[in-house]
């Protein structure tokens, strides 16, 4: 080997003693102590055979439902009520009657609605009443209105016994010979009326002693009781509908008023009415107070039809119907809110308003028969349309009243209400011409 081998092989030796010298520390330099890393304390080891406790899973939130109402009832006021209803984001489940408790109080359970809504005449009222002791969800009418207004003699109680609203003289007979007696103590003419059923069917007027068996069995008949509502005949001037809606809010109940319906039915197949009655200062004061405190008693949220007989400044109560009525048909025309939407919106907790924005009248029809020639409902139509600021509703089945069914209702409005009425007598007259 070369010398100058020898020599490279040297060097690199040398090289590779000063680089294992720099890494190694100095005499001088302290060394740190390595620090373990932290270490997470392990749980203490269960025992064997227990098993370990799942965590608490917190619970679902509920599943959101769309507002829901059955009604009870399926006829054209329903319907009305129904699409009112559905206009305002509701869902509406409709049945013909609610008058099994059994059937009422499983369909309740099934399909859980937010609210129980009473268009019939004929429902179950102590099933309602154990649906709204439940508390899930809310009746309306009240079951203490319902009861009430399937109880002539209970209602004509509470309003002059209890709350001391005026009335027209009345008795309660619970026989013919009872009836009799009241006659000779009231004299004639008597209005003799059934406690419960359609009046439509059962009421009469007792002109002489041979009118009492006859109008005892006529209202007998219609109401299924034995027991009558006898009522002095008086002269008044305006037998008027007074529709109240009774809203609940944060500062408790309220009540509006919508302007008063004049009515008057001389021919027993048609019902005239018009908007606005007017009435005296004091009849009208008079008329919102005895309104406001039956219903305040009845309670409940919604539409009230109270009936009164208006002589000067001097009003009797006669009746009041929960929910909206024949009268109140006028209303589709001479407000901004028809009765079924102000219904719905008091149902439901909404702003209501009472505006109305032209006199209107309505003639509604009943019987019972069909469009004497279907094929001519167009030609009728064109002649009663023919009429300035006219309308028409023609009712396709029955509705769920158990007496005389309405056939079609004419309608009109004009700058006062005279000459509205006489525009809704035309368009009656002609639209009639479809039942003759």
């Amino acid at each position: 080997m070369s010398d100058s081998t020898d020599a490279a092989l040297e060097e690199a030796g040398e090289k590779t003693e000063e680089a294992e010298a720099a890494q190694e520390p100095s005499a001088s330099e302290a060394v740190e102590p390595e620090t373990p890393a932290e270490v997470e304390p392990t749980a203490q080891a269960e025992p064997e055979g227990t098993p370990a406790e799942p965590e608490p899973e917190e619970p679902a939130p509920p599943t959101p439902r769309q507002t829901t109402a059955l009604m009870l009832g399926a006829g054209e006021s329903s319907r009305e009520l129904a699409l009112a209803c559905e206009r305002l984001g509701v869902a509406v489940i409709a049945v013909d009657r609610g008058d099994d408790p059994e059937e009422l109080a499983a369909l309740v359970e099934r399909e859980r609605p937010h609210y129980v809504v009473t268009e019939s005449g004929s429902v179950a009222a102590d099933a309602l009443i154990a649906v709204a002791e439940q508390g899930d969800t809310e009746v309306l009418p009240t079951p203490r209105s319902i009861r009430l207004s399937q109880d002539r003699e209970g209602l004509r109680r509470l309003a002059s016994d209890e709350l001391g609203l005026p009335t027209v003289p009345f008795w309660f007979a619970g026989s013919v010979d009872e009836l009799t007696a009241v006659a000779e103590h009231a004299g004639y003419p008597l209005l003799v009326k059934p406690v419960a059923g359609s009046l439509d069917d059962g009421q009469s007027v007792l002109l002489r002693p041979d009118d009492i068996e006859p109008a005892w069995e006529r209202a007998t008949s219609a109401g299924g009781i034995m027991r009558v509502l006898a009522e002095s005949v008086v002269e008044v001037e305006h037998a008027v509908t007074l529709l109240v809606i009774r809203t609940t809010g944060p500062t408790g109940p309220g009540v509006h008023f919508c302007e008063p319906i004049g009515h008057r039915a001389d021919d027993a197949d048609v019902l005239e009415v018009w908007q606005p009655q007017q009435l005296a200062p004091a009849a009208m004061d008079g008329a919102k107070s005895i309104a406001a405190r039956i219903v305040n008693s009845l309670g409940g949220r919604g539409v009230f039809a109270v009936e009164l007989l208006v002589q000067g400044d001097d009003v009797y109560f006669a009746d009041v119907r929960v929910g909206p009525g024949d009268s109140g048909l006028v209303t589709v025309r001479s407000q901004r809110l028809s009765q079924y939407e102000l219904h719905a919106r008091a149902i439901l907790g909404l702003a209501v308003d009472t505006i109305m924005i032209s006199p209107a009248a309505a003639e509604v029809s009943y019987g019972t028969a069909e469009p004497a020639d279907p094929s001519n409902v167009t030609a009728v139509l064109a002649d009663a349309l023919a009429t300035s600021e006219s309308d028409v509703r023609l009712f396709g089945r029955g509705d769920e009243s158990d007496g005389k069914q309405r056939l079609g209702v004419a309608l009109a409005t004009a700058p006062d209400v005279i000459v509205a009425r006489d525009r809704a007598r035309r368009v009656g007259t002609a639209l009639r011409k479809l039942f003759s």
